[in-house]
């Protein structure tokens, strides 16, 4: 079984680590069970690296890294909201449009976030029901460090989704082989210095295809909880349970190996 363990300060290195571990002759299918991603400033990347990345991207097909990043978290819808409460309002308005693309038929990861379907259908707001218990217990004499859990799968998904909802796996009845659900579970850490940490657990990651967006999806979710409840954010760890280097590979390991410019 290959796996591995890196670390990175930012998301860029963090990704160029994941990838060059998965890239080895040793591991001729470029894949790895149990892999383990930390990213010490989840919050930030090289732009430029990015944009280099995103012209790769494009040419095999795929969306941006910041449309990915945005099934996470909606970074202009919220910095255009006036609080919490008027982001939730603003995304759950556009749903139904989001869930009209392809690539969202099931919904995103952010409206299950801010959307969850209740007993009795109402939506539920998790992301804020985190920010408020961050923002309570931070400023206790003696906060509880892990007590911050978001799930995403509910008892009732299946054919018949509300147009908020995103899988990611109900018991008995997610049976796919392949494609969603990924991202199983986010959990936050308060630590008592005042600073909040995240880990999010994935079944299979795709290097190539959506890894990078969703790890600064993750850290701009960390962020904005961070920012809502009165906190700094910390550091983010990504757990896959597969992890897979797809993607052009030839024309990727120029940017892996510091190379500026990307493959002819």
């Amino acid at each position: 079984m290959h796996t591995f363990a890196v670390s990175g300060r930012d998301v860029t290195r963090a990704w160029i680590a994941a990838c060059n571990a998965l890239d080895r002759r040793d591991n001729p299918g470029r894949t790895g069970l149990h892999t383990v991603v930390r990213i010490a400033e989840p919050t930030t990347d090289d732009t430029d690296f990015r944009a280099e990345l995103d012209r790769l991207r494009t040419g095999a097909g795929h969306e941006p890294v910041q449309t990915v990043a945005n099934t996470i978290f909606p970074a202009s819808t919220a910095a255009a909201s006036s609080d919490h409460s008027d982001l939730v309002a603003r995304y759950r308005s556009v749903m139904p449009r989001l869930k009209s693309y392809s690539g969202n038929r099931h919904g995103t990861y952010f409206g299950r976030l801010i959307a969850y379907p209740g007993a009795d259908g109402a939506p539920i707001d998790q992301l804020g029901t985190i920010i408020s218990r961050l923002r309570h217990q931070a400023k206790s004499a003696g906060p509880m460090t892990a007590a911050y859990e978001i799930d995403f799968a509910h008892p009732d998904d299946g054919a018949d989704l509300p147009p908020t909802a995103a899988l990611v796996h109900a018991a008995g009845k997610d049976n796919l082989y392949r494609g969603f659900p990924c991202l199983s579970h986010c959990s936050f850490q308060l630590d008592r210095d005042g600073t909040v940490h995240a880990a999010a657990l994935y079944r299979s990651h795709y290097m190539f295809e959506r890894a990078y967006g969703n790890y600064l999806g993750l850290g701009r979710l960390l962020a904005y909880i961070a920012q809502e409840a009165g906190l700094r954010p910390g550091t983010l760890t990504v757990v896959a349970g597969h992890a897979r280097l797809d993607g052009p590979i030839a024309r990727i390991r120029p940017l892996l190996s510091g190379t500026q410019q990307l493959a002819a």
